[in-house]
């Protein structure tokens, strides 16, 4: 079963569970989705899984932001209900990786782009996105990246 289908299944769960917040959630995740398909693949195409998960990154960061902002105004009703969000679209994100295995993907991807320099890092992150699809976010991947490229 693809994210979306599972997204579609657990939205139809929620209304029948009347779990508005989840219900509000999926809506909006659901939208994201659709609406990065038909900017990326045509109103008839489809998503990979890896730009579904990447749909679903956007969104949580976006939490993020929102419960930041939100502390800062001293909203901490507003922020609170954002980090339920945050749990309920972590939920459909993939294991991560653990910091062992992402070393070991970016050892792999530096020799196999033979990347010697920070000029070639876009080769590696590339690569390395690839054999990750979306279970670890890209920040911490460049990290590690330039670390070794230094």
């Amino acid at each position: 079963m693809s994210l979306s289908e599972t997204i579609t299944s657990d939205l139809k769960d929620a209304m029948r569970a009347k779990d508005s917040l989840k219900l509000t959630v999926l809506r909006s995740l659901k939208t994201a989705i659709t609406n990065t398909t038909i900017e990326k693949c045509g109103a008839k195409g489809q998503l990979d899984a890896g730009a579904e998960i990447g749909v679903v990154r956007t969104a949580i960061k976006q939490r993020h932001d929102s419960i930041e902002k939100f502390e800062e105004g001293g909203r901490n009703d507003l922020s609170e209900n954002e980090k339920k969000e945050v749990t309920i679209l972590e939920g459909y994100l993939p294991a991560a990786l653990s910091e062992e295995e992402i070393n070991k993907l970016i050892d792999e991807s530096i020799n196999e782009a033979g990347a010697t320099s920070r000029k070639e890092m876009g080769q590696v992150m590339k690569i390395l996105q690839q054999k990750t699809e979306g279970r670890v976010d890209n920040k911490t991947l460049s990290s590690g990246v330039m670390q070794r490229l230094s």
